[in-house]
This record gives structure tokens, sequence and C-alpha cells, in this order.
């Protein structure tokens, strides 16, 4: 991806060889752990090793140390975590990264999931002293839906911590993946000197940096000075690594396939093993690969441009209160201004305002190639899941969305502020930062509000209240479940208590009810096959 302000066209494919040879240069990930296992630490101390920032930051910006670059919301800063995904674009000598933070949040599942849809590689963080945690456990699931390969990095190896090998035991007993460590840790969590290099043999010796805002120094010592230096520990290290898998060429091509993970070690809150990570990613990550099309068929990389929207956000920029639409190249070459197809009205779409996105920052971006993410700003006709094009028309999978289990019907509190409420709300939705569904008991005055977690209404009622000076009130609906009904039982359905049905802005009719209990009974009276999961529940099944 360029920065420039010059453009040459050169036609929606570019040169077809060029394109290849960009897309090996790409690497696209996405990092996801179970919340407080260090992600948003761990994409800051990526960002210092790339050298795309000259001091890390600390997730409460503490003392002289500034908040996280991938965390930019006024609430993501007051609460130490991440809400919403961002992504992060730097080079890596000539690699180009395009690294995608998501939330960790469980209530956040939904935004996470439309970001694993546009990599290519993920990194599994986990806590060195936890082990697997839930939502690392379900974020897995949704990388082995979708073949995605997975890196993994043992965080927090400078507090006290489980046993390595306890913790490979974990994984593939848990998971079912096989792990090959790329670095073993020397000393036990807490006591944490350095790495063996498994491919090395040597050891890189960590001396922490004051703070932590800068890169931890480093020193490269042969296994006699590692012995002479740290005595037992050493000893143990050398003992422990040689008891698993060695990472050799076989297993980088089962990585590749999904079947093994890399495993590294280290602290990113202190820049510890994390220079490693991301040379592995660099030199390991796959980079792009033919994209899947709805039809069966995939786009190849050297076709002309193509790319999906995973991710539309608002209020990045306070000041002109645009709206961005974060699309992944695909195919081809991007070019700033070229006419575009939007799949989904098949009318033209120019694409005279590309950006590259940094956090919160953004530059001009005249061109761009698979697996780069891009920026289109003020595209008001682009929702989640569209499809642009040049060329022979494509269409990609829709992006799913999860099943609702909680739900709240939203009034403006001023009515003076309807035209605001109204324009927010359909804003929010179009975002995907809650569903919004409408009924006939209560209009379209008052939408139901339908979320995986509760705290998506924490963000609905600040965003609303800060970003379109209306704030709201939020009534509680006693459902937790969704279901998908066909037409011929809406009327059943509304009659029964404690269920009803709405529905969705995109069209799609939503059956809720108050318990299991209540759909059991319910669904005992229906014709077989009449209720079913909603469109998210299916493809995470599969």
């Amino acid at each position: 991806m360029t920065t420039n302000d010059s453009t040459t066209s050169t036609g929606g494919a570019g040169r077809p060889a060029r394109v290849l040879e960009e897309a090996s240069r790409r690497r696209t990930f996405a990092i996801i752990s179970h919340p407080d296992a260090g992600k948003s630490t761990t994409t800051e101390a990526l960002a210092l090793h790339a050298a795309a920032i000259g001091r890390a930051g600390a997730v409460h910006g503490k003392g002289d140390r500034k908040g996280v670059t991938s965390d930019w919301l006024d609430m993501e800063k007051e609460r130490g975590i991440s809400i919403t995904s961002s992504a992060l674009q730097f080079r890596v000598g000539d690699v180009r990264i395009n690294m995608l933070d998501t939330p960790g949040h469980a209530d956040f599942s939904e935004d996470t999931y439309r970001v694993l849809s546009a990599v290519d590689c993920a990194v599994m963080l986990i806590d060195a002293a936890k082990g697997l945690e839930p939502q690392t456990l379900k974020l897995f699931e949704v990388c082995r839906a979708r073949r995605i390969p997975i890196i993994t990095f043992v965080n927090k190896w400078d507090r006290p911590a489980l046993e390595p090998l306890a913790i490979l035991d974990e994984i593939d007993t848990r998971l079912g993946l096989a792990t090959v460590p790329v670095t073993w840790p020397v000393g036990p969590g807490g006591e944490f000197h350095g790495v063996v290099d498994r491919r090395t043999g040597r050891m890189i010796e960590y001396a922490r940096a004051a703070g932590g805002a800068t890169l931890a120094q480093e020193h490269d010592l042969s296994p006699e000075g590692a012995l002479d230096r740290f005595g037992e520990d050493w000893v143990r290290a050398e003992e422990e690594h040689e008891l698993v898998e060695p990472w050799d060429e076989d297993a980088h091509e089962a990585f590749l396939r999904g079947e093994t993970s890399p495993v590294l070690f280290g602290a990113a809150v202190a820049n510890m093993g994390v220079g490693a990570l991301l040379d592995l990613l660099v030199e390991a990550a796959p980079s792009p690969a033919p994209w899947p099309l709805a039809d069966g068929g995939e786009r190849p990389l050297d076709a002309p441009f193509s790319g999906f929207v995973f991710k539309v956000q608002a209020g990045m920029d306070a000041a002109h209160r645009d709206r961005l639409a974060f699309v992944r190249v695909c195919s081809g070459r991007f070019e700033r201004g070229m006419p575009l197809v939007h799949a989904a009205s098949g009318r033209s779409f120019v694409s005279k305002y590309a950006q590259s996105v940094f956090g919160r920052d953004r530059r001009t971006v005249d061109e761009a190639f698979p697996g780069d993410i891009v920026g289109l700003v003020n595209a008001a006709a682009l929702r989640v899941g569209d499809t642009l094009y040049d060329g022979p028309p494509a269409l990609f999978p829709p992006v799913p969305r999860f099943s609702p289990e909680h739900f709240s019907i939203a009034r403006v509190a001023d009515a003076g502020r309807s035209k605001q409420f109204r324009k927010g709300i359909a804003q929010l939705d179009e975002e995907g930062v809650v569903q919004v569904c409408v009924s006939d008991r209560r209009g379209t005055a008052s939408p139901v509000l339908a979320a995986v977690g509760p705290m998506q209404f924490e963000v609905v009622s600040d965003r609303m209240a800060h970003e379109f000076n209306a704030p709201i009130r939020l009534e509680p609906l006693p459902y937790s479940i969704a279901r998908r009904p066909e037409p011929e039982i809406v009327d059943t359905i509304n009659r029964t208590m404690g269920a009803e049905v709405l529905h969705r802005t995109d069209g799609t009719p939503v059956a809720v009810f108050r318990d299991q209990w209540r759909l059991s009974t319910v669904q005992g009276d229906l014709p077989a096959g009449s209720l079913k999961p909603l469109f998210g529940e299916e493809s995470l099944a599969g």
C-alpha cells in the first residue's frame, strides 16, 4: 500500500505479476484472546517492535505512558478494555503488516467475528497463569470453522505461571491442535530470563526497559554462555524443549493447513518475546490466497479488483463526524478514485476518498493490493458484508450475525431530539454495534435493540448521548432466546405469552422467547423445522 498523492491509472487488475508479488508481501492477521490476557498490550508491543510507534502505551495510560493506539473510543480509555475492532497498518522491511485488533470481551463477539472474516491468520493469546479460558475457546472455534491458521503466544511469563508443558498439553487436549514451540522460556513464570530459540539452540536474554514503554534489551547467548549465566534454569529449559517436536519445514506446512500451532513465550507489557512473534509473522504467516465466492468458486488474486466490507465505523474523527467503511482487498489492484460496482445494488461506486488506518490516525492511500485494508470515507451506501468489484462480477459470502440474548426497547429521552434519535439508531445498526428490530406492538418510534451481551447497550447509550446528542432510555425485555421462524407460524408465536416476533432492519424475522422452557413448549406445538437457528449460529456450527 502506498500513501503518496500521485495516481497512475493502469486498470482495475493492474499488472497481474505485480499484484501477485505485492500480495506475497502482505500479512493480514487478528489477535484473539479472553479479556485481560493482554491483547491490546500485545498489539501495541508489536507496533513498537516494528518501529511504527516510538513508545508503547499502556491500556490505562497511567503515569507518563499514553493509552494504547488501538483503543481510541473514550469508553475504551476509561474502562481499559477494547470495545471496537481497529486496524493498524505498517511495514516490516518489505512486508506490509495489516494487524486487526479485536474486542476481547464476549459481549462484542459479533465485531470479533466480522474481523476474523477478513484475515489470513490469527494470533491466539494465552494468559500464562490461566491457560485456556472460555472466550479463547469460543474464538478458536470460529477460527477452526474458517480454517484460519493460528500462532499461539503465551503471555505474562513475567508473572507466576503454569508449567509450559502443561500449557501445551491443555492446547493439545482441549483444542485438538498440535503445538510446536518456536521459543521456550528460560526461568519459571515470574523469573523470566529469556527464551531458547529452538531453531538455533541459542538463548535470547531479555533486560526489561524501565516502565515497559520502550524495547526490552536483548542479548544473544550461546548454550555455554547461557549455562554459565543461568545454570539450572537453562538446563531445565533445554531438557523440557527437547521433549516436544521441532519447528521445521514440515511443522510450517502443517501450520499453514491449520493442523499445528507454533508457540512462543513472552511478556508483552515488558516487550519481551514480542520481537520473535513479529519475526515469525513475517517469515511464516500465510500471505493472501484466492478468496472464496458465494457460489462456491474463488476469486483469483490477480483478477481485477474485488473486496468486501467487514466493518463500518463512525465517530473516529469528531471534527468531521464522517463514516468509514473498512474494506479487505481480496483481488487485484485498488486505485483511489477508480469506479467500482456495488454488488448489492448493481450501482457504480467511486472510491475517491480512500485512506489507510493506524488506530484513529488516517492517511490518504492511492493503491492497495490483496490483504490490505482500505478505509472508504463517507460511504453511506455500504453495509457490513457488501462486495465491491471491478471487471468480472464478484459476490463474497455474507458476514453472519450472532443470535442475540439480550433485548431492550429504546426510547428518546427528549421528544425534540427524535430526528437525531432516528439517525443515531440507524447509524449504530449499520455499524453492527447492536441489532435493531421493530415490532407491531411498539411501532418504529420505539425500536427493540438486540445484543449478544449487555455491554453493547452501554455503548449505544454512550454514543447516542455524545455523538448524536440524543440521550435514550432503555427498557429491558424479558427475552433471552432468538430463533428464525417460518412465515406461517408468525401469528401463532405473536399470540403466545412470553414470546413474540420482531423484524430486523434487514428484513429477517426474529422470534424471541422468555426462556428455554417457553421455547420448548411452543416448539412442541409447531411443525418440525419451523423454528431455525439464526444464520450466525448455523455458520459456527458448520
